[in-house]
């Protein structure tokens, strides 16, 4: 497939690592109607795309994003607006439906995505990081839950994805206070898996975490993170025999072929993507 162009994503392909921007730098990288939309067309594109085996995620400018564009925000009641509460209401659902969609399409993408986080990291941007595989930031990274502060419930992903990130209590903490979290912490409770000192070392460890991935087998990392995700959101039981079934399609593969070849001659293994 052939890379598409976006008017709020800078996207680059190379050595099979997606490179995809926030590129609004003069709004803080701030998510209007149009970023929320290209992103899912993005990482579609980096799911369907065979050369992609993983992505990167980051924000150009000073600050990784600043959460929903305000005039999004404000525009929501022109767009739903009707003249039976019931349908008016019935719009809003859909609405929010939507853009929930437009995040879980990092999870739906079976390529491993890195979130690199510099700067602000708020409101949708915190979302949106969330339904990354990994999180890696850098010391004046700030995350917060900006939702409260506007007097909404967050309702994009938050409160669904980072209890299982960084605990119950610590995110009712962030919910119902607000408060800024910064770099060092959200590496110490496990929300970042690294921190730096500044965005480009950040985004040079994280490169070479993603070339790391690339020399993987694909077929083997797209179901370590199918079977991942399926295992956070059910029992062991249920879990363990759901990579039963998987791995009585999936492990008799070229890629098993070719990694114990490689280890048998001491050589590196090649994968087809």
């Amino acid at each position: 497939m052939p890379i598409p162009t976006f008017s709020t994503l800078e996207l680059k392909l190379e050595n099979h690592t997606a490179s995809i921007n926030l590129n609004r730098p003069e709004k803080a990288n701030a998510m209007n109607d149009a970023m929320w939309q290209e992103l899912r067309q993005a990482f579609v594109w980096a799911d369907r795309t065979p050369g992609v085996r993983v992505v990167v995620l980051s924000g150009n400018g000073d600050n990784f994003c600043a959460g929903i564009d305000l005039s999004l925000l404000m525009s929501v009641q022109a767009a739903v607006k009707d003249e039976c509460l019931g349908r008016q209401n019935e719009k809003l659902h859909a609405l929010i439906l939507d853009l929930q969609d437009c995040l879980t399409a990092l999870e739906r993408c079976r390529k491993p995505v890195l979130a690199a986080i510099h700067g602000a990291c708020v409101g949708g941007g915190l979302d949106l990081v969330a339904a990354a595989d990994m999180r890696y930031c850098t010391e004046d990274a700030f995350f917060q839950i900006k939702e409260i502060d506007m007097g909404m419930v967050a309702d994009v992903g938050s409160l669904q994805r980072l209890p299982k990130l960084i605990g119950d209590g610590r995110l009712r903490e962030l919910a119902y206070t607000g408060r800024r979290m910064m770099g060092e912490e959200a590496e110490r409770i496990g929300l970042a898996n690294n921190v730096y000192a500044n965005r480009d070392s950040m985004i040079m460890d994280v490169l070479e975490i993603a070339a790391t991935i690339v020399a993987k087998s694909p077929l083997a990392i797209r179901g370590s993170k199918e079977i991942i995700n399926y295992s956070r959101d059910h029992s062991v039981a249920d879990s363990l025999r759901y990579v039963a079934a998987w791995n009585s399609g999936m492990l008799v593969s070229k890629d098993l072929e070719a990694a114990a070849m490689a280890t048998l001659t001491k050589t590196t293994p090649h994968f087809k993507d």
